[in-house]
């Protein structure tokens, strides 16, 4: 399935709502990601992904439809080399290989554009499926942090990988 990334935009309204109003995913992501999730939820977070220069927030499409979020977060003081991705897909598109395209296109994003050196995503410790997308990308678990998250009433640890700038060009090669 082809996908392209590209900015998030108000036509994508009932996209988004539709998509990120499932419990499967609010369940994989920090809390700011609500559930149930709301149209003024969906048009505060196109406003947001729109606004930001700190930033960089896509939107995942397939056949003109916005099934997805993939973002760029850029750290600051000491941490400015390094940038956080952050992704979700709607569920039915779970398991067709989407995602690890998005963070393969987004990691060449963030490398061809940016001055950093090191990629760094976050998973729960229970979301085996968002680890393998990042393993499949070559990114390699760096640290375990026992019981640091607190969802739906119980501890998770959570997984944290990375990819440096000089470990993506010799894929690439």
């Amino acid at each position: 399935m082809d996908i392209q990334l590209r900015p998030w935009n108000h036509k994508d309204l009932e996209d988004l709502h539709s998509f990120a109003n499932h419990k499967l995913i609010a369940n994989h992501l920090p809390d700011a990601f609500p559930h149930p999730y709301t149209l003024q939820d969906a048009s505060d977070f196109i406003a947001f992904a729109q606004s930001t220069e700190k930033n960089l927030i896509l939107a995942i499409e397939s056949n003109y439809k916005a099934i997805g979020s993939i973002g760029l977060h850029f750290q600051k003081d000491i941490y400015c080399k390094n940038a956080e991705i952050g992704f979700w897909l709607a569920v039915p598109f779970w398991q067709r290989g989407i995602m690890s395209s998005a963070i393969s296109k987004m990691v060449d994003i963030a490398f061809d554009t940016y001055p950093i050196e090191r990629v760094y995503a976050k998973s729960f410790s229970t979301n085996l499926a968002s680890q393998r997308v990042l393993e499949k990308n070559g990114f390699l678990l760096e640290a375990i942090l026992k019981k640091v998250i607190f969802k739906n009433n119980s501890y998770q640890d959570e997984y944290i990988y990375t990819i440096l700038r000089e470990q993506w060009q010799s894929r690439k090669i």
